[in-house]
């Protein structure tokens, strides 16, 4: 497991890491510079599990005008808690933008936590990861990336390498100049050697289509 609070220079320590690992990973973070990852330490994972929810599928600016009307029904500064969902209609979340599939998706999440089978923060930061994984899944709508992105960018756990990541597995095709990009255990084994810096290594693979020479494949 990981600390919560990641200090500065914790990054620092995982690129002298991954430089290490071969000359294509040397060039990559040559080409985009020092580690900016930010989390979103301060969230629940009931609240990082409903917004990782709104954002499945979305383009960013469509999924944040999406969460700023559901926190409008509100009319309050914090984060509803998961009685105050489970008592919304069902017509006033479809008018934020929400799809039947990810109504049904939040209002099992707010069981889920009201149960107590989404851990709250305390709970969840001395969880393992593999255990939040298989935990968390039984879930309805809520599958393994997901959580993933839950333990990077809520509990800020430093290795986790999304395996089935449409981005993390571009930008491996990238780096390793393949023809097809790796399946998941393919990207399971590239990141063996990143351990246990493999959230940072994600972090650099995500960067790839802002690097120049960077050409998508048809």
């Amino acid at each position: 497991m990981t600390d919560t609070k990641v200090p500065a220079d914790r990054y620092q320590l995982a690129i002298d890491h991954l430089l290490l690992i071969d000359e294509d990973w040397a060039r990559l973070i040559k080409l985009a510079g020092p580690c900016t990852h930010q989390s979103q330490s301060a969230r629940e994972p009931y609240e990082a599990l409903i917004r990782a929810v709104a954002y499945q599928q979305l383009h960013a600016r469509a999924a944040d005008a999406i969460i700023a009307r559901f926190l409008g029904i509100y009319s309050q500064h914090s984060f509803p808690g998961p009685d105050q969902i489970l008592a919304t209609a069902f017509d006033d979340l479809r008018h934020c933008g929400f799809s039947a599939r990810k109504i049904d998706t939040i209002r099992g999440i707010a069981h889920g936590a009201l149960s107590g089978l989404v851990p709250p923060r305390d709970i969840a930061d001395k969880m393992p990861d593999n255990e939040l994984i298989a935990r968390l899944i039984e879930l309805p709508g809520i599958g393994r990336w997901t959580v993933e992105m839950l333990l990077i960018y809520t509990l800020e756990r430093l290795d986790v390498m999304p395996a089935d990541d449409f981005g993390v597995r571009e930008g491996y095709r990238f780096l390793k100049s393949l023809d097809v990009m790796p399946n998941r255990r393919e990207m399971e084994n590239a990141g063996l050697p990143c351990r246990p810096y493999r959230t940072v290594a994600a972090w650099y693979l995500w960067r790839v289509p802002s690097l120049p020479g960077y050409k998508k494949k048809k």
